[in-house]
């Protein structure tokens, strides 16, 4: 090994890593027109507000949506949690699936915008340009329409050429909304809310309409156009009742923001939310040498900039994106926390997008205290449980019992608080959050376990999402593998987020539950099953009793022969059953644990698969194959946002892992780039993605190889850098890294760097 001294200035000059720049104009979103359905749309959104841009001929729509456009009525009785606590429910009994078959709670949609282009005017196609965050229909003779939802104020502002305005209409949500027909999982008409009709007004320039909802809430729809010789500029705000002061109306708002939009013109409304948008990509960058993979990982790290901000409610099913089609959105729209929104936020930690994530964490804390009470009035415990399936406000919606009420979900909820920690190392956020929030979930677990006959630690019911969908013989024996994974990497995260603060009987603590919890259940052959009895031979959609594999790195390619028995078992398990019930985000969590146990090539095969068959026009994930090549006997198409992110996640395992061999034990964490290449990706890159530690990695692939390597301390500590490049010395730029079994260590000053350059293979 040798070594060579660099100043980091240098070094970071020195090196060829993609730069941290925004997205190349060939990752654009491109359709040809016409965009006959909603859910085909070009994407438009600043975290608040989110605009589906589509049509054809000289019709041209943006349809309408507001993170916090909620119906929080419950169906049937008030709080009916409380009068069927869960220590109560018997095996056969189904007393909490009937609340989620009414219509509400559920999200709402806000609309559309229609224009009536100039009769000599007709829509060529339709372009998202990922760098500015703006969309364009392309029209003949070389004009087009642009607009853009600001990422600077709650606004979206339209840009039409042409002598002639274009007629714009309102149109409210549910009224002649012609365009897709209902999705198969939706819940039913607008209509059947029972709200009054929109008030619909209009004055020079103007028009909007105020729709009342439920419960005294109330939103406003405006448009406001300015129109010159050559162009017709419009703004588009949605205000609602909560926005306003005491005394404040809704519709002066709304207009009041119109028109400071127009004063303000569209050229500098467009500086300040592209400059927003330059911040945003210049967090991190990748490049894959596959280009349908490499525009969806843009395509979906821009969702997280459009859909989810610091200050905005975080991405429910649909984010912002609320279903335009007369009904109401698939599933209600709602928080679904058996894996879709920890899917939806698994992504943003590697990517450096922390802002994007926090919204969805800073949304748990706030609801804390309903999630309290939560726990002591339906499982009868202290500490806080998060509801399988919630509304905005943390209601309960119900749902299939099993699951929508399991109090396992908290704990993975409460993995998204440890991993922010862990990636950003901000020990204020460990303190003040993620311990707090955490160590909450584990008393009411805590609370919920007893010893069972052979002194191992059990809940009273258990399941398995979404096993034998809501059967009687969904209840699993105590404890299923996945309640048991998810509680004991709560326990585990809990005494290393303990220990990270001197708190070392609080660690021994929670280490001790982990530790009682007993090992996971698994056939003679090593297979994971799902309960202590039950082994899974169909084919199913969640990899539920998988999850110690992927995400929660309990069972490991580093922990051992019998670690590795057990993932060789139970994937060959998974092949022999077949994908006919999976659904999209099947495949591109596949393809994450694939690359988690290092196997570039299934990594990319489910990931290709995910990308090719299970994606609208515009790169949504619709659950259902849309290839005709039988990946999965489901062809409907909701869609849902965490399959997308699941496939973001799993282009970064590919490329840069770092989690623990020894979860639980702080510090313990190790790097290793390219971790899951495919053999035909020759050449690939990376800038800035980050690692638990706080650290931020770059890397270049060249060859089948890794030519060069950085990592910049987040904080002060050792950095372990996995030895996988095959045989080959690197030369360091610092002579104090050392090589310790199977890693290269160093300790780091937070902020100092140090890299590793490799000759670039021939041949």
């Amino acid at each position: 090994m040798t070594h060579q001294s660099h100043d980091t200035r240098t070094l970071q000059q020195s090196l060829t890593m993609p730069a941290n720049l925004p997205p190349k104009s060939a990752d654009n979103l491109r359709l040809a027109a016409p965009i006959t359905s909603w859910d085909d749309a070009i994407p438009l959104g600043n975290g608040l507000m989110g605009g589906l841009l589509w049509g054809g001929g000289n019709t041209l729509r943006l349809s309408l949506d507001r993170g916090d456009l909620w119906d929080e009525r419950t169906t049937g009785e008030a709080e009916w949690w409380k009068k069927n606590p869960w220590q109560d429910l018997q095996d056969e009994a189904d007393p909490w699936g009937k609340y989620y078959g009414g219509l509400t709670p559920t999200k709402l949609p806000a609309g559309r915008l229609e224009l009536a282009l100039d009769p000599g005017q007709s829509i060529e196609s339709f372009e998202l340009d990922l760098a500015t965050a703006e969309g364009t229909a392309a029209l003949g003779g070389g004009s087009a329409c642009t607009a853009f939802f600001s990422a600077a104020a709650p606004v979206a502002m339209l840009r039409l050429p042409g002598a002639v305005a274009p007629a714009a209409r309102l149109v409210p949500a549910g009224t002649d909304m012609a365009g897709s027909d209902v999705d198969t999982h939706a819940g039913g008409a607008v209509a059947a809310l029972g709200c009054p009709p929109a008030v619909c007004g209009a004055e020079a320039g103007m028009q909007w309409y105020v729709q009342d909802a439920a419960d005294g809430f109330s939103y406003c729809v405006c448009v406001a156009a300015q129109h010159s010789e050559l162009e017709t500029l419009l703004a588009v705000a949605i205000t609602t009742s909560a926005d306003c002061a005491p005394g404040e109306d809704l519709l002066d708002l709304a207009q009041s923001r119109c028109s400071a939009a127009l004063a303000m013109g569209y050229e500098n409304m467009l500086a300040n939310h592209v400059a927003w948008w330059h911040g945003f990509w210049a967090q991190s960058a990748v490049e894959v040498p596959e280009a349908h993979i490499q525009r969806s990982y843009q395509f979906t790290r821009y969702l997280y900039g459009a859909g989810s901000r610091t200050g905005a409610p975080p991405m429910p099913l649909q984010g912002v994106w609320t279903a335009d089609n007369g009904g109401l959105p698939p599933w209600k729209g709602d928080y679904h926390n058996d894996l879709n929104t920890q899917l939806t936020y698994s992504a943003y930690q590697a990517s450096g997008d922390f802002d994007s994530g926090a919204s969805y964490l800073d949304l748990l804390w706030k609801l804390a205290p309903q999630f309290r009470d939560f726990a002591r009035d339906f499982y009868g415990t202290h500490g806080l449980a998060s509801p399988g399936v919630m509304s905005l406000a943390g209601q309960p919606l119900g749902g299939w019992s099993q699951y929508s009420m399991s109090p396992t979900m908290s704990a993975w909820n409460a993995h998204l608080f440890y991993l922010h920690w862990r990636y950003t190392g901000d020990d204020q956020f460990l303190a003040d959050r993620a311990y707090p929030w955490c160590s909450e979930v584990g008393r009411c677990m805590a609370e919920l376990l007893t010893e069972n006959g052979d002194g191992v630690l059990v809940l009273a019911k258990s399941s398995s999402p979404e096993i034998f969908d809501n059967r009687p013989e969904a209840w699993l024996k105590p404890n299923s593998n996945y309640d048991l994974m998810c509680l004991k990497m709560l326990f585990l995260a809990l005494a290393e987020m303990a220990d990270a603060q001197d708190l070392a009987a609080e660690a021994d603590r929670w280490a001790s539950l982990a530790a009682r919890l007993g090992d996971f259940h698994t056939a003679v052959d090593g297979e994971l099953l799902l309960d202590a009895d039950t082994p899974l031979r169909k084919s199913h959609r969640h990899l539920s009793h998988l999850m110690g594999i992927h995400p929660f790195n309990l069972i490991t390619v580093d922990g051992g022969d019998e670690d590795r028995k057990r993932i060789v078992a139970s994937l060959a398990a998974w092949e022999e059953l077949g994908t006919g019930q999976w659904t999209g985000y099947s495949w591109s969590w596949m393809a994450c644990l694939r690359a988690r146990v290092g196997d570039g090539e299934q990594a990319f095969r489910h990931l290709n698969v995910f990308t090719r068959a299970f994606v609208s026009r515009n790169g949504f994930h619709v659950n259902g194959d849309q290839s005709g090549r039988g990946f999965s006997d489901f062809t409907y198409r909701p869609f849902t946002l965490e399959g997308n992110f699941a496939a973001m996640q799993a282009v970064q395992e590919m490329l840069l892992q770092s989690w623990s061999p020894t979860p639980g034990r702080h510090g313990s964490e190790v790097i290793r780039v390219f971790a899951a290449m495919p053999e035909h990706w020759h050449n690939a890159g990376f800038s800035d993605l980050r690692v638990e530690g706080g650290h931020r990695v770059s890397a270049r692939w060249e060859g089948n190889a890794t030519t060069e390597l950085t990592v910049v301390a987040g904080r002060d500590g050792v950095v372990r850098i996995r030895d996988n490049f095959d045989g080959r010395e690197p030369e360091w730029s610092l002579p104090e890294v050392v090589k310790v079994g199977a890693n290269f260590e160093v300790r780091l000053s937070a902020g100092q760097a140090v890299a590793a350059t490799f000759a670039v293979p021939v041949g």
